[in-house]
């Protein structure tokens, strides 16, 4: 990534692990349809949210999800069309150089 694309890449960052259900999955989805071009929504839940991932593909978005030492389930959130994202998730995680 560029130091261009690098400074115009910001997370966003939104803990729901104390929240009841359906509250997490609504904070998800309208955190995710703010995101600018280059950004990415990180995301701790206290639980894996399956019923998220489906709603996330349908509205156009990719997800990744790992397990974080400061919450069971760490979610990173991007829209699919987004390259300056994409990559910045992949630097975050390793999978690019």
């Amino acid at each position: 990534m560029t130091a261009a694309a690098a400074a115009m890449t910001q997370e966003h960052f939104l803990d729901v692990r104390d929240l009841d259900p359906p509250e997490p999955l609504m904070r998800a989805l309208d955190a995710a349809q703010a995101l600018l071009p280059g950004d990415y929504l990180r995301m701790l839940h206290r639980r894996e949210p399956f019923p998220l991932y489906r709603l996330l593909e349908q509205d156009g978005f990719h997800h990744l999800t790992r397990h974080s030492t400061d919450s069971p389930f760490e979610l990173l959130i991007w829209r699919a069309t987004d390259a300056a994202a994409e990559q910045a998730v992949g630097q975050l995680v390793g999978a690019v150089p």
